[in-house]
């Protein structure tokens, strides 16, 4: 397997701190960490399914009459 190599021109000092600083958290190198970071943001995501969706934002609706809500939604749009 080839080995690709990376140069990055104009990285920010304050980035490179930080950047080394996650490193030695993360007991790597600065050049695993970046290799980390970039596989984690380009991995493809699992695709989404409708019923991961059941539940999400109930709290906001708590105490609320959603039927009177939508009725009173619909009569806004004549």
């Amino acid at each position: 397997m080839a080995v690709a190599i990376l140069n990055i021109k104009n990285l920010p000092d304050t980035l490179y701190r930080k950047l080394r600083a996650r490193a030695r958290r993360e007991r790597r190198s600065v050049a695993q960490q970046v290799t980390e970071i970039l596989s984690r943001a380009l991995e493809e995501p699992e695709p989404l399914s409708i019923l991961d969706m059941q539940g999400l934002g109930k709290e906001h609706w708590r105490g609320i009459d959603a039927a009177g809500h939508v009725e009173r939604e619909r009569a806004s749009w004549d």
